[in-house]
């Protein structure tokens, strides 16, 4: 029998909405507690990180993960998904977290290597570094929808898999504040070197105009090469012409050495 088709949810004006922003309003009617955690600490852990990841969508640049071990005895107000707050928001908040957390971290693997080994294992990397930062070293881990092969595949911290845990979870949500601000503030350094990307205000993620502005100018060094908007962008990398030029001068003045002969 085949199955019924689901039909797309609609917006306020009747029309399909797009994934993402369907994802969005999901994410907003969850409710983001410490359920998770209290459950960890009924099992018997101590020290419980939450662990999640941003820039995965991202056509440029890193991919940053953030690991928190929230202090248990106090409680920070507001977390929750860092997708659904305000960039002012987010900063309020991950300075709280770097100033009242236990503990906390941020680990990135740039682009050269995401299209080296895929944005899925990527991400992956990032988190474990990310815990491997971590002093003290968790007991106990809260993941946004992935397992973690930490401190190694063979000897698996216990950990609980966690789908929209960002949107659920305390310490999930803390790790992936302080990793959006991160990431975001590292991206934003690069649009006075890029300024055509508008790196500034997009992140580096997919728009219109980002699209619009790889089709002309080619893609930059620090965009990741393996994704189609990139790869599929016709034009020349312009953005590296004066690199190409200052490399031409230096090859046309190099000096070609002397070589001695046995010649008699």
């Amino acid at each position: 029998m085949p199955r019924k088709r689901i039909p797309p949810p609609l917006g306020r004006d009747g029309r399909p909405i797009s994934k993402s922003a369907a994802k969005l309003r999901l994410l907003k009617t969850l409710k983001c507690t410490t359920k998770f955690e209290k459950l960890a600490y009924t099992a018997g852990a101590t020290l419980v990180a939450g662990v999640d990841e941003v820039g995965r969508g991202s056509l440029f640049g890193p991919v940053v993960a953030g690991a928190v071990i929230l202090d248990r005895a106090d409680r920070i107000r507001g977390l929750r998904d860092s997708k659904l707050l305000s960039a002012e928001r987010r900063e309020t908040l991950a300075a709280r977290i770097r100033e009242r957390a236990i503990a906390w971290a941020v680990a990135a693997v740039d682009a050269a290597r995401i299209d080296q080994i895929n944005i899925y294992h990527a991400s992956r990397l990032a988190m474990v570094q990310a815990l491997e930062l971590l002093l003290p070293a968790p007991d106990y881990l809260l993941v946004d929808a992935l397992t973690i092969d930490w401190p190694s595949a063979e000897a698996r911290c216990s950990q609980n898999r966690i789908i929209h845990g960002d949107a659920l979870s305390a310490s999930i949500a803390a790790a992936s504040i302080v990793a959006k601000v991160e990431r975001d503030r590292m991206v934003a350094q690069w649009d006075p070197v890029f300024p055509v990307y508008r790196l500034a205000s997009n992140k580096g993620y997919y728009t219109p105009a980002h699209a619009r502005s790889l089709r002309e100018h080619g893609p930059s060094p620090l965009h990741r090469q393996s994704f189609a908007p990139v790869w599929m962008a016709a034009a020349p990398q312009e953005v590296l012409a004066f690199m190409l030029e200052e490399s031409k001068e230096r090859e046309s003045t190099v000096e070609i050495p002397a070589f001695a002969t046995n010649d008699q």
